[in-house]
């Protein structure tokens, strides 16, 4: 085996909760776990874990739960942030670890934010790439009112970019279903390049109840062609397909429908949810939804964090699959510069 091939686990934590994951670099090597979001795997991460083990760390991305391998719990109420947080806990335990480094992305970020937020401990520091850090919890109650209302006036767009957040609890059934229609078809609609020209310009999610639900109501994503920039192969669109199609959308869409509780845990967070160790914010300059370079969903992060880098990617909000080179370049300066004595020793 060569000392960067990407291996595959299971690690099944005390509470039962299973967790299948990739690693990749030496074992006894400062840890990087890598946590990605909806509706993804760990597979999202292949651009990162090879190049970060030939830096010198361990790295590891888990199946998160409701997803590929992993555990997929039949209750809704089993996706809240406490649980999600716990098999994060249970993993970094498995692998005989006290503290990591964790990225995030999408509903990832809100699951390293959280670790941070309540378990500083275990952390080196945390990095997230699109989703700014809100310690009151990413929901539409917080994020709402940080809305662009140039973009999304309040008379047409009342809850701008984040209706498809309150589409959800109306009728997820609905959302799944259209999802599920078919699997490769979601994937590949879902996943598109960043547009530079669509900056300031509404978000499709803005419209969502108004369309009737997900890709215009027509109960079914559109059949569009792989976009190469995030997806090089038809092999891997394929991965996501297979393993969307096995276990459903019903636990990844079950993560959008914890909005309350998730806020009552930000809330018991100690300090406020005041976060003190590095953290490295990417902002991705063509994310119509994740839209922090405009708007103000940035401002209450750098409020509540008192080490913060941030650093603007061009991409959209697939980043670290669309334009991993510059993630990866990202990421590597401010382990180096901000966490050195995590950075591997010669």
């Amino acid at each position: 085996m060569m000392p960067h091939d990407v291996t595959e686990h299971v690690l099944r934590g005390p509470s039962g909760h299973a967790s299948f994951y990739l690693a990749c670099g030496a074992e006894d090597a400062p840890l990087i776990v890598f946590v990605h979001g909806w509706p993804e795997l760990s597979e999202s991460w292949r651009h990162q874990l090879p190049c970060f083990a030939a830096l010198g760390f361990r790295c590891v991305a888990p199946d998160m739960r409701g997803y590929g391998r992993s555990s997929v719990p039949a209750r809704r109420e089993d996706y809240t942030m406490r649980p999600i947080v716990r098999d994060m806990l249970e993993l970094l335990d498995g692998l005989g670890r006290e503290r990591a480094v964790w990225v995030g992305h999408d509903w990832g970020s809100p699951v390293v934010w959280s670790l941070a937020a309540h378990h500083a401990g275990r952390c080196h520091g945390v990095a997230s790439l699109c989703v700014p850090y809100i310690a009151g919890g990413f929901a539409p109650p917080n994020v709402i009112p940080l809305v662009d209302r140039e973009t999304y006036p309040e008379a047409d767009c009342p809850a701008g970019q984040w209706d498809y957040l309150l589409a959800y609890e109306e009728d997820c059934a609905a959302a799944v279903a259209a999802f599920e229609a078919d699997p490769a078809a979601t994937v590949r609609a879902l996943f598109r390049a960043g547009n530079a020209a669509a900056r300031g310009k509404p978000a499709r999610t803005a419209t969502i109840r108004r369309d009737g639900g997900w890709f215009g109501g027509a109960g079914r994503a559109p059949d569009v062609p792989r976009d190469p920039a995030v997806l090089a192969t038809e092999a891997e669109m394929h991965r996501y397909a297979a393993a969307l199609g096995r276990n459903g959308f019903a636990g990844p869409c079950a993560w959008y429908m914890n909005h309350a509780s998730n806020q009552a845990y930000a809330a018991a967070a100690p300090e406020g949810g005041r976060l003190s160790m590095p953290v490295l914010f990417l902002h991705a300059a063509h994310d119509q939804v994740c839209e922090t370079i405009d708007s103000r969903l940035a401002e209450p992060m750098r409020r509540d964090c008192a080490d913060l880098t941030e650093a603007t990617v061009a991409s959209g909000h697939w980043m670290a699959q669309e334009k991993p080179a510059a993630v990866n370049a990202a990421l590597a300066r401010w382990l180096a510069t901000r966490l050195p004595g995590v950075w591997p020793k010669p």
